[in-house]
């Protein structure tokens, strides 16, 4: 059982995406890659979504290539890149699978632009907890990372509520279409009401280019649901040959924990 992300990033990106977020995306993903060299760099987004990143990168003039386990991404990839005219979206390689799939993994090897089957940069934002095994899906897409590479993650932070959110997203996953939507106006005061408490800012000046309403939907139906703190997440991925560059923790106690990694 899995929420729709790609529906959810579909109806996104047709409805709300505008310029003034496609320059927001762009502007936190230059701040979370600030000195990851990007030009003639090779790029791949694990869980690329509507595509933002991922046409960031290549607008950056990186060798970039997506992966999702969603096919409809591909259709919010498409509609995404009609900001980005001068990105040729045809010479960007889609994978369409699980990062946690050994046939998916060993073809992402292949695709690798040097042929030794690493990239310079592996980028995942706020998906590989939502895989159903975040801890292979975190190894599998560091082996992807050659020596002297970045791997760029952002995994949602471990909270005392985590537990009843799991919950919550089960249970909605697990509702009618009718129920859903009830579920989601139930939660658009509480979420609105505990971001602006916590931030101090309107939640629906949303960063990233994201849209209140949609980031609503996916943080309530957003399930498999996993976690981890800061100290937690270091300690799954340099002994994995890595060292930590440097980590921004969450705005929101249950929100996405950054993280550049370097491999060793």
């Amino acid at each position: 059982m899995q929420f729709d992300f790609g529906q959810n990033w579909t109806d996104f990106a047709r409805a709300a995406l505008t310029g003034e977020r496609v320059e927001a995306a762009q502007k936190e993903f230059a701040a979370l890659l600030e000195g990851v060299p990007l030009r003639d760099a090779s790029f791949l987004d694990v869980g690329f979504g509507q595509g933002l990143s991922l046409l960031s990168a290549a607008r950056s003039g990186s060798r970039a290539l997506g992966c999702d386990i969603n096919p409809k991404c591909r259709e919010a990839l498409r509609v995404s890149a009609a900001w980005f005219p001068e990105v040729e979206l045809s010479r960007i390689p889609i994978v369409t699978g699980s990062i946690l799939d050994a046939d998916v993994l060993r073809e992402l090897h292949s695709l690798a632009p040097s042929g030794d089957g690493h990239y310079d940069v592996v980028h995942s934002w706020g998906v590989l907890h939502h895989t159903g095994n975040m801890r292979l899906a975190i190894r599998n897409a560091a082996s992807l990372v050659r020596p002297g590479g970045h791997l760029v993650l952002a995994i949602y932070n471990r909270h005392w509520s985590s537990p009843a959110w799991t919950l919550i997203k089960w249970l909605y996953c697990k509702a009618p279409h009718p129920l859903q939507r009830l579920m989601v106006s139930l939660f658009v005061p509480v979420i609105w009401l505990a971001k602006r408490m916590t931030t101090g800012r309107d939640p629906t000046q949303k960063t990233r280019g994201m849209d209140f309403h949609y980031d609503v939907i996916d943080w309530v139906g957003g399930y498999p649901y996993e976690y981890a703190s800061i100290a937690e997440l270091r300690a799954l991925v340099e002994p994995l040959g890595f060292e930590c560059l440097r980590s921004r923790p969450a705005e929101v106690p249950t929100g996405c924990n950054e993280f550049v990694f370097r491999r060793l």
